[in-house]
C-alpha cells in the first residue's frame, strides 16, 4: 500500500518511524539508524508524501534535506504532540503519536527556518549567553574584592572603571597573589567584552544587509538586535494570520483561564522565544521612557496606560502592539508610519 503519511520521532543515533497508507492503516514502523534513515525512507515513500517531526534539535535541518527531494515536512511543537502519546512513551508511541497530530485539521505547525535564519539564531543565542557570563564574572570580581573591603558602583561600567584603580594602588590592602588574581579576572572580563562586541558588529551587518531587518528598524525602540532576533525568530511573517498571532507565539498575550462562561485573564502566556520577548519588553521600556515628551498617538497611548495600570504592564502592552507592528510591516512590505497607529 502507497503511504501517505510519515510520523518520525528524531534523536540522537536512532529514529522512529511511524507510516500509513489512505484507510489510515499501519503500513510501516521501523526504527533505523542515523546513517541509512534517510536512504530507507526515500526507498520506502514517494515524493509529496507528508512528513511529520517535532520541532526539537536537528528537526529544521532534517526538514530542509526532505524538502530538497519533494516532500512536504511538518513541524510539531512536542506540546501539541504530547496529547496524542497512548499509553507508555516510548520512541514507537512518540513516532505514531506524530503521525497522529499531523493528520489533524486544526493543528498549528512550526515554520522550517533557512539557514540564514539559523545563523543569526546562533549568533544571538551565543550572544546572550556570553553577556550571561560577562555579568556572573562581574558579580565574582564583585563578591571577591568585597572581602577586602572594595565596593564598586552598581553598573558594570563603574566596575571596569574601579578595577585598574584598584590594581594600581598600592595602599588598599590587597596582597600580591590577590591582586594576580584580580588580573586574570579582569582578562576574562575584557576577553567577554571583545567577543560581544565582535557578534554585535556581526549583528550590525546583517541588520544592515537584510531588508526586511532594516525596514523594522524605523520602529521606535527597534535597534539591530531586536530586528535581526524578529527576522531570526519568524522569518516568513504570512505563517500567522494576523498580528495577535504572531504576538501570542511569542508569549505577549494574557493566559486565559476560563470556565462556566465566565472569563479570566492572567498574566502573559511567556511561550515562544523568550530571549526575543524579553528584547521586545526591554525596547518597550526604552520607548516608555521617553514617550511623555511626545505627543503621537502611541506615546499618548501608552502615557495613559502607564499612569493608570502598573509600568511593567505598560511596557509589556507595548511590547505586544509592537510585534503587530513588525507584523503589518513584514507581511504588507511597507514602511513604519506612525500616523497610521490606530488609537
Amino acid at each position: 500500500m502507497k503511504i501517505i503519511r510519515v510520523g518520525v520521532d528524531l534523536a540522537k543515533n536512532v529514529f522512529q518511524v511511524h507510516g500509513v497508507d489512505r484507510c489510515e492503516k499501519v503500513v510501516w514502523r521501523k526504527k533505523l539508524g542515523r546513517a541509512d534513515w534517510l536512504t530507507a525512507l526515500l526507498g520506502r515513500i514517494e515524493p509529496g508524501c507528508e512528513i511529520g517531526m517535532e520541532a526539537c534539535g536537528g528537526a529544521h535541518h532534517w526538514a530542509r534535506e526532505l524538502q530538497k527531494r519533494g516532500f512536504v515536512v511538518r513541524l510539531i511543537a512536542p506540546q501539541f504532540v504530547k496529547p496524542y502519546v497512548k499509553s507508555n512513551k516510548n520512541d514507537a508511541n512518540d513516532a505514531e503519536a506524530i503521525c497522529e497530530a499531523m493528520s489533524r485539521p486544526n493543528m498549528r505547525f512550526v515554520a522550517v527556518k533557512t539557514v540564514e535564519q539559523q545563523d543569526l539564531q546562533a549568533i544571538h543565542r551565543i550572544r546572550a549567553e556570553l553577556c550571561s557570563q560577562r555579568t556572573a564574572k562581574g558579580n565574582q570580581i564583585r563578591g571577591l574584592c568585597a572581602e577586602y573591603g572594595l565596593v564598586a558602583a552598581r553598573d558594570l561600567l563603574q566596575l571596569r572603571v574601579a578595577i585598574p584603580c584598584w590594581l594600581e594602588d598600592l595602599d588598599n590592602g590587597l596582597t600580591n597573589r590577590f591582586r594576580r588574581l584580580l588580573r586574570a579576572l579582569w582578562l576574562d572580563l575584557l576577553g567577554l567584552d571583545l567577543r560581544v562586541k565582535e557578534l554585535d558588529q556581526d549583528i550590525q551587518v546583517a541588520a544592515d544587509t537584510d531588508p526586511v531587518a532594516s525596514r523594522l528598524q524605523q520602529m521606535r525602540g527597534v535597534g539591530p538586535v531586536i530586528a535581526t532576533a524578529i527576522v531570526a525568530n519568524v522569518g516568513d511573517a504570512k505563517q500567522f494570520c494576523n498580528g495577535r498571532q504572531m504576538a501570542a507565539s511569542l508569549g505577549l498575550t494574557p493566559r486565559q483561564n476560563s470556565s462556566g462562561g465566565k472569563t479570566r485573564l492572567l498574566g502573559i502566556t511567556k511561550r515562544g522565544d523568550s530571549q526575543l520577548r524579553t528584547l521586545l519588553i526591554h525596547g518597550a521600556r526604552s520607548v516608555l521612557r521617553t514617550a511623555a515628551n511626545k505627543d503621537d498617538r502611541l506615546s499618548r497611548w501608552v502615557t495613559h496606560l502607564a499612569q493608570t495600570r502598573h509600568h511593567n504592564i505598560a511596557a509589556v502592552a507595548l511590547a505586544n502592539k509592537m510585534a503587530r507592528i513588525a507584523w503589518a510591516m513584514m507581511t504588507k512590505g511597507t514602511d513604519y508610519h506612525p500616523g497610521m497607529l490606530p488609537a
